[in-house]
């Protein structure tokens, strides 16, 4: 468990962004997706510093999961303390995962509330859903509601074969090979949720919607220890 980072200036603010008032956007391009139904992703978090610039999700009402490489944009924020992996590695974004704790929990509605952590790691083939703001398709402008794209958990061998020598078991490799649809890198931390339980987070990956290179995604079931024992001990 890594120290939390020294909160001396008040310039970030976090949002739970909930539909239909969704106005933020930044890179991240679900690619095939489509418009969220209303109410339906009361997880989704936004970081922000008066725009998007990385997803998150709330996994209870104090707590926030997101990835490891959006932190350099919290470093002297206020408002949250943040905890990373010390083993987070910025250049293979192994161990990208971070935890946000709020200084003030969040009123739980219809409208704003937590998902459950995985019950277990999830199998290839597995139906999932990933959401995020961004392009509809490549070079058109941006929507300004949450889309939301259905993609499968992809075979390790499959995930591994698309990127030899990168997926470690803390990566999970979710999409189309054959491309097409996809999440795509920039609003990154936004969570991939299978049966009810956030099993992925956006991490990295080759280009948008190509063929034979689905997402990668940190693969939450490797940390469930590492969560429980960060909000433990900073209840």
């Amino acid at each position: 468990m890594c120290i939390p980072s020294e909160n001396v200036r008040p310039l970030f603010s976090f949002r739970l962004i909930y539909l239909p008032d969704i106005y933020f956007h930044f890179f991240f391009q679900i690619i095939g997706g489509e418009e969220c139904e209303p109410h339906s992703r009361p997880y989704m978090a936004s970081l922000n510093y008066g725009y998007h610039f990385c997803g998150g999700v709330l996994i209870n009402n104090q707590w926030v999961l997101s990835v490891a490489h959006c932190w350099y944009k919290l470093r002297g924020a206020s408002f949250i303390s943040d905890f990373s992996m010390c083993s987070y590695d910025y250049q293979t974004l192994d161990y990208d995962i971070m935890l946000i704790k709020l200084f003030h929990p969040v009123e739980v509605t219809e409208a704003v509330a937590p998902i459950p952590l995985p019950t277990g790691c999830p199998m290839g083939g597995l139906p999932c859903s990933v959401s995020g703001w961004g392009n509809t398709a490549m070079d058109v402008n941006m929507p300004t509601r949450l889309q939301c794209l259905n993609v499968p958990i992809v075979e390790d061998s499959d995930c591994e074969n698309a990127y030899p020598g990168m997926i470690t078991r803390r990566m999970l490799c979710a999409g189309y090979m054959d491309g097409g649809r996809d999440a795509c890198n920039g609003d990154s931390g936004s969570p991939l949720m299978c049966v009810g339980e956030v099993h992925g987070l956006v991490s990295w990956g080759q280009g948008c919607a190509q063929p034979n290179y689905p997402g990668v995604y940190v693969k939450v079931c490797e940390f469930l220890y590492w969560i429980e024992e960060t909000l433990a001990a900073n209840s």
